[in-house]
C-alpha cells in the first residue's frame, strides 16, 4: 500500500482516477490530511459492477462542484458499508467516532434535550472521508454552522406515490409558474430517486419557520391548481396516488440529498440540477448517474450557481403571493 499526494494527473488527454485499480486499500494525502481508503474492491452496486473505489473516484472528480453545497454544513451520515444490497444506518452523533481532524457541530434536540455532535464537511478531505465510511448519498443541513438557524434556501420536495415522472415534472412546472408570478427565482434538480427538488434562494436571511411558511403557502396554491394529482396531506394513506407537496422539510436538522449526490438505488443515479428548459417529456431520473454526471458537469457547469447568493426579499414575495391566496 503506497502513500500518495492528491495531485491531478493526465495522460493522453484523460484524467487519471483518484484511486487506481491496483490496490484494495490505499493511503493518500488530501488537504494535508492522511486518508486511508479500505475495501476498495467491494461491490457497492453489485448488478452494475460498481465498486466502493468507483464511488470515491466519483466524489473526487466532482469535488469542486459539490463542495459549495456541503461545506460548513452539519451532515446526517447515511452509511452503506456493504453497498446498496446490504444493511445501512444513519449516524448523526459522531462524538468520538471520527478522526480527530474532523470538524463537529453540537446540536441539542428540542424533543429530548440530547446533544449530538454532527460531522461538518469542510473540504475535499472530509468529503472523501465520508465516502470511505460508505456514505453513498450526502445529506447536508439547509443551513451552515455560521448561521444554523437561517437556511440558505427554501425546499419544496415533490414526493410521488404511484405517479409517473412526467406528472412530477408537470407539478414542478406548476410550482415554477407560481414562483415566476411572484418574482421568486428558483432552481430545480432531480432527487435521484423518484421525485424532484425545487429550491428558492433565501440568502440565510430568514428563519426556518419563515422558510416553511413560504413553502406551505406556495404548495397550497399549486395544490388548488392540481387537485387531482397533488396533495399537501402529511399522512400517506390520505394521499394515495398523489404527489406529496412536502413543505415540512424546511426545519433545522432536516436534510435532502445534496446536488450531485449519488443515491443508493439501482443504476447509481445522482441528484442532478437541471435547466428549467430540460423539464419536459422524455426526461428520466435514470438519465443522470455515476458514469455520466461528471461529463455533464464539465459541459454544463454548475446549474445551481446563484442558489447560495443574495436570496429573495421575503416581504416583496409574500405581498405578490397574496393575490393567489
Amino acid at each position: 500500500m503506497s502513500v500518495e499526494k492528491d495531485t491531478p494527473k493526465k495522460t493522453t488527454g484523460k484524467t487519471v482516477p483518484f484511486l487506481s485499480k491496483n490496490e484494495n486499500q490505499a493511503e493518500k494525502k488530501v488537504d494535508g490530511k492522511l486518508l486511508k481508503f479500505t475495501n476498495l474492491d467491494k461491490l457497492y452496486w453489485p448488478k452494475e459492477g460498481i465498486t466502493k473505489r468507483d464511488l470515491i473516484n466519483y466524489y473526487a472528480a466532482i469535488a469542486d462542484y459539490i463542495l459549495p453545497y456541503l461545506k460548513d454544513r452539519p451532515q446526517s451520515l447515511n452509511r452503506f458499508p456493504e453497498g446498496i444490497t446490504g444493511f445501512n444506518f444513519y449516524q448523526k452523533n459522531v462524538e468520538d467516532k471520527v478522526a480527530a481532524w474532523i470538524k463537529r457541530f453540537p446540536y441539542t434536540s428540542e424533543s429530548d434535550g440530547v446533544t449530538k455532535e454532527f460531522m461538518v464537511c469542510t473540504d475535499k478531505a472530509s468529503l472523501l472521508y465520508m465516502a470511505n465510511l460508505g456514505c453513498i448519498e450526502l445529506n447536508p443541513w439547509h443551513s451552515r454552522i455560521s448561521k444554523p438557524d437561517y437556511p440558505d434556501y427554501c425546499l419544496i420536495d415533490l414526493d410521488p406515490d404511484t405517479n409517473t415522472f412526467e406528472q412530477v415534472m408537470d407539478t414542478a412546472l406548476a410550482v415554477k409558474s407560481v414562483l415566476d408570478d411572484i418574482g421568486a427565482p428558483s432552481y430545480v434538480k432531480t432527487s435521484g430517486a423518484t421525485g424532484m427538488h425545487i429550491l428558492i434562494p433565501l440568502g440565510a436571511k430568514y428563519t426556518f419557520e419563515q422558510s416553511r411558511m413560504l413553502a406551505e403557502l406556495i404548495v397550497g396554491v399549486v395544490n388548488r391548481r392540481l387537485p387531482d394529482t397533488t396533495s399537501v396531506l402529511r399522512t400517506p394513506a390520505k394521499r394515495k396516488g398523489k404527489i406529496y407537496l412536502d413543505f415540512l422539510q424546511n426545519r433545522q436538522i432536516q436534510t435532502m440529498a445534496s446536488a450531485y449526490s449519488l443515491r443508493p438505488r439501482p443504476g447509481a443515479t445522482a441528484s442532478a440540477p437541471l435547466r428549467w428548459e430540460e423539464v419536459k417529456k422524455g426526461l428520466k431520473v435514470t438519465d443522470f448517474n455515476i458514469n455520466n454526471l461528471p461529463k455533464r458537469l464539465a459541459r454544463e457547469g454548475d446549474l445551481l450557481k446563484g442558489l447560495l447568493g443574495k436570496g429573495i426579499n421575503m416581504m416583496t414575495v409574500l405581498n405578490k403571493l397574496k393575490k393567489f391566496l
